[in-house]
């Protein structure tokens, strides 16, 4: 069973930065394309970053610039560095393996205001 646990999420001025953490579980991590996704009040979830198993990277014009995404498949972790955050940020952050093909874990709230 593949799980997902997010964190790291926090209130944030506009401009600040912040490092999501997601832990999976399973035996899926080293071989998988891991994403970021957020999904805003109101809104359908979208992606906000991705990373290939050997490390290839892509962001959405909304983030690139800002958003890194890395992993470390010793200890089965993605992570997202956030940077020059802006109010549209605001929503809850989720992570998945494989274009969001496994159940989605609880997520972790970044609220971007000052």
């Amino acid at each position: 069973q593949v799980q997902f646990v997010e964190s790291g999420g926090d209130l944030v001025q506009p401009g600040g930065s912040l490092r999501l953490s997601c832990a999976a579980s399973g035996r899926i991590f080293s071989t998988s394309t891991m994403g970021w996704y957020r999904q805003a009040p109101g809104k359908q979830r979208e992606w906000v970053a991705r990373i290939t198993s050997d490390g290839n990277k892509a962001y959405p014009d909304s983030v690139k610039g800002r958003f890194t995404i890395s992993r470390n498949n010793a200890e089965n972790t993605v992570y997202l560095q956030m940077n020059s955050l802006k109010p549209e940020d605001t929503a809850v952050y989720y992570c998945n393996a494989n274009y969001g093909l496994y159940r989605w874990g609880k997520g972790t709230l970044v609220t971007v205001s000052s």
